[in-house]
């Protein structure tokens, strides 16, 4: 009597692979398309920028929308107003959020849960409601429309988001790492500058990028704090929108503009950056 043969089936890891992987391309799909969109509209002719039937791929290229960017307002200035307080929030916010981070994973002190709690609550805060209070101590501190008072702004809640970020790291650090250290004959700090500190370049450069992006694409501030002759990147993509309406294919052209930084350093610092966002987040 013939044996019938069992039915070949698809392994059940093969099906969930592929699953994920189109979820996965669902996502960048989602996540990729008003990037897409924003280069479509920036190389389009303006009057097909406003074309009530738009077309997927542009039908025309033209680079007028750059020159035409580039004439509106001090674009350059702009850019290096952001640039300036982007990096300056960055440096200070990780040199002081590190140490706050090592004082609260490895030190115990009175109220460190108290410290804890507030630095999770400062972030809770909408920052719009914050928008007063901050003009007027900055006009009280003679820093209004001063890159250095916009600094001290971006870093209230900067900081907190760096400090939290970077206590994760340290805590994924054992402690044994350190103290064999100091058994070895390295002082608590050398230990650390030795030890600690290469293992969190990883997580210093995620929380760095995430910084920059924060403090580099921030407008309500901005605009609030500053006066046009002291506008940031951002604000200068409003100049697109006047009293006759908005101009979608410069502005689109503005927007291309301002993301070059902040591609160009995620692409610097990607490797470090993709261990960064995971490195963290075994304990904290």
């Amino acid at each position: 009597m013939a044996t019938s043969t069992p039915a070949l089936k698809r392994p059940k890891g093969k099906k969930s692979k592929l699953g994920w992987n189109l979820l996965g391309l669902l996502v960048f799909a989602t996540a990729g398309f008003p990037v897409y969109w924003m280069l479509n509209t920036a190389l389009k002719p303006s009057k097909d920028a406003i074309d009530p039937s738009p077309h997927f791929f542009p039908r025309s290229f033209t680079l007028e929308n750059f020159r035409r960017a580039l004439d509106i307002g001090d674009f350059w200035g702009s850019i290096g107003r952001s640039l300036i307080v982007s990096v300056v929030v960055v440096v200070i916010g990780i040199a002081v959020g590190l140490l706050a981070a090592l004082a609260i994973s490895r030190f115990a002190f009175r109220g460190r849960k108290v410290v804890i709690i507030g630095i999770l609550a400062v972030q809770m805060v909408p920052l719009v409601a914050m928008i007063i209070p901050v003009f007027l101590l900055l006009n009280d501190l003679g820093q209004y429309d001063k890159l250095s008072g916009l600094v001290l702004t971006y870093l209230t809640f900067i900081l907190p988001f760096t400090v939290w970020t970077l206590r994760g790291f340290i805590v994924n650090v054992p402690k044994e790492l350190e103290e064999a250290a100091m058994v070895d004959g390295c002082s608590r700090t050398g230990a650390f500058m030795r030890v600690v500190f290469p293992l969190l370049a990883p997580g210093m450069v995620a929380t760095s990028v995430y910084g920059f992006i924060q403090a580099w694409n921030e407008y309500l501030y901005a605009l609030m704090l500053m006066s046009q002759n002291h506008q940031t990147a951002t604000v200068w993509l409003s100049n697109f929108t006047t009293q006759h309406g908005t101009e979608f294919a410069p502005m689109m052209a503005g927007s291309t503009m301002m993301a070059v930084p902040i591609v160009a350093l995620f692409l610097l610092v990607q490797r470090k950056m993709a261990a960064g966002l995971t490195a963290g987040a075994v304990k904290g």
